[in-house]
This record gives structure tokens, C-alpha cells and sequence, in this order.
């Protein structure tokens, strides 16, 4: 019995010694295992996403004389949770799918659909220093084509703008169907444009018509206007009344330019201000006109839109 015990005994301190318990601790030199890699994060599912047949509405609006009892026509008030692609269409990219790389004007953005977005009320358009597709600088520009035209009546935005070297905010009109030919012989409205904002003291907005024959023979003729106070901390309504034969230009109703001669080289006036146009809102980054930015300009940076409402004179 006891020569049993004693067997018993050495053969479970064997399998001690030898590691084969359980319970026992591993040495303390053995290296940790590595960790498992984690799998990226997915990528957000995009909020602004393009619709493929959207319905065009078109406003073919009574023109606005003073006095006039105005129509609203069409608006967005930015009060929903996200923009309606049945309203705005989200481009992307530098311009090369229309062959004009950097918009035609050496700009350094690259325009994602996500760079718009509402918030508390507002439209907001960002724009910030980062890369995308071997750009430097990201944006938004959304546009009504092919859902929103309109032809005469006043189209007007309450808007807060961006300041800083470099930038570039833009609230502007475009032909649908470009009757006429070739930018810009089928003409452009720019309600608004500002460039540089803030840049030694600089508060000057600019409204501009583009026309006369396809580029390089293109011509343009506007004015510009210093905004009484900042146009980057306070909002100012921006606005064009457009007529048959006149287009007027304000900011917070007082008007500040007026244009009545134009031509096109494909037909006689009044065209080429004589067909249906669509909306466009964006912020680009450097080109031609104000230059790059530079270490004074401050990212990310946003034009914060209130509303877009267009009316109709009376009939």
C-alpha cells in the first residue's frame, strides 16, 4: 500500500516538473503573443448623394418693376436635416469631366458632396486645407441644373461669406442649355462673388455679367460694392433682379449696379439673357483671381447660407 503511495507520488511530480499541470505559470521569458490587427474602420456612408432622374421645375418669372407685390416661386430655407438632391445636384471633382481641370481658373479645390451641409438652419459650405485626389484643398459647390430654372424675376441669398487670402465664394447662375454655344456666349450671372475678404481691410463684394462670343472672345462688364459692415461676421441679403433688358444688382436692398447692354455673337439681344438658368453655390481656393492662399489663411473656413428664394414680378 505505502510503495503504491510513493509511486503515485513521484509520477504526479514528474508531470509537474514537466509543465503538464494545469495550473502552472508559463516562464517568464516567453515573449507575449502579438496582438491581432484590426480591421480599418469603414468608411461613413456619404449624406449628399445624387439622384439620376430628378424633375426639372422651371420658373418662367414676370419681370420685377418697382413697386411690384413679389411672387415667391421657389426658395430653400436649409430647415431640413440634409439637402434635397431633387433640389441641388453635388458636384465633384476638379473640373476635368467637363474639360475644364481647375474650373477653368486654376483653382485648387477638390469638391466633395460631404463639404455641404445644414446645420441649425443654415446651409454651410467648407472649405478646408486637405488632400484629396492630388489636391490640397477640399470644398463643396452644389447647383440646381437639371431640378430649378429660372428666366427673370429676383433671386436673392441671406449670406454669411468666408474671409481670407485665397478664398473664393460664389453665388451665381449658369444657362441649362447653353442655347448660344460655349461659355460664355450663352452668358453668366454672378450675383455675388468676393474674393480675399478681410485681407487688408478688404469688404468689397463684386456682380458681374460674362458674354459676347465663346472663350477667349468672351467679354464681361459689372460692379462692386463695399459692404457697410463685415461681410464675414454679419449676414447681408445678396440679390439681382433680372429683366427682358436690365439686370440690377443689391445688397440688403440697396441696389448698387445695373447693366443693360450685353450681346451674344450667336443671336441679337437681348440674348444670351433670354433663356432659362440655373443656381450654384460654392467656395473655391485660389485661382486666378485672388491668388493662393497663404499662411495667413485660416482652415477650415465656411459660407453660411440662410436662404435661397426666387420670386416672380407681378404678372
Amino acid at each position: 500500500m505505502n510503495v503504491r503511495i510513493l509511486v503515485l507520488a513521484a509520477i504526479l511530480a514528474g508531470l509537474a516538473a514537466c509543465g503538464g499541470g494545469s495550473s502552472s505559470a508559463p516562464p517568464a521569458n516567453r515573449p507575449s503573443p502579438d496582438p491581432l490587427p484590426q480591421p480599418p474602420a469603414p468608411a461613413p456612408a456619404p449624406i449628399n448623394v445624387n439622384i439620376p432622374h430628378p424633375t426639372l421645375t422651371t420658373a418662367d418669372n414676370s419681370p420685377v418693376t418697382p413697386g411690384d407685390t413679389l411672387v415667391l416661386v421657389w426658395s430653400d430655407e436649409f430647415d431640413a436635416a440634409q439637402l434635397d438632391p431633387e433640389s441641388w445636384y453635388f458636384e465633384q471633382g476638379d473640373g476635368s469631366q467637363y474639360g475644364i481641370p481647375g474650373w477653368g481658373n486654376n483653382e485648387l479645390q477638390w469638391y466633395l458632396p460631404d463639404s455641404a451641409r445644414l446645420d441649425s438652419g443654415n446651409l454651410v459650405i467648407t472649405a478646408r486645407e486637405e488632400t484629396s485626389n492630388g489636391k490640397n484643398y477640399t470644398s463643396a459647390r452644389i447647383i440646381t441644373r437639371d431640378r430649378f430654372t429660372l428666366r427673370y424675376g429676383r433671386v436673392e441669398a441671406r449670406m454669411r461669406l468666408p474671409g481670407g487670402q485665397g478664398l473664393w465664394p460664389a453665388f451665381w447662375m449658369l444657362p441649362q442649355d447653353f442655347a448660344y454655344g460655349g461659355w460664355a456666349a450663352s452668358g453668366e450671372i454672378d450675383i455675388l462673388e468676393a474674393v480675399n475678404l478681410g485681407v487688408r481691410g478688404n469688404n468689397t463684394v463684386h456682380g458681374t455679367i460674362h458674354y459676347g462670343g465663346e472663350w477667349p472672345n468672351n467679354v464681361f462688364t459689372g460692379g462692386d460694392y463695399v459692404v457697410p459692415t463685415n461681410a464675414t461676421t454679419d449676414f447681408h441679403v445678396y440679390a439681382v433682379e433680372w429683366d427682358p433688358t436690365e439686370i440690377r444688382w443689391y445688397v440688403d436692398d440697396v441696389m448698387y449696379s445695373m447693366q443693360n447692354s450685353w450681346s451674344s455673337t450667336a443671336a441679337p439681344y437681348p440674348a444670351p439673357f433670354d433663356q432659362d438658368f440655373y443656381i450654384l453655390l460654392n467656395v473655391a481656393v485660389g485661382g486666378n483671381w485672388p491668388g493662393s492662399p497663404d499662411a495667413s489663411t485660416v482652415f477650415p473656413v465656411s459660407m453660411e447660407v440662410d436662404y435661397v428664394r426666387v420670386y416672380s414680378g407681378e404678372p
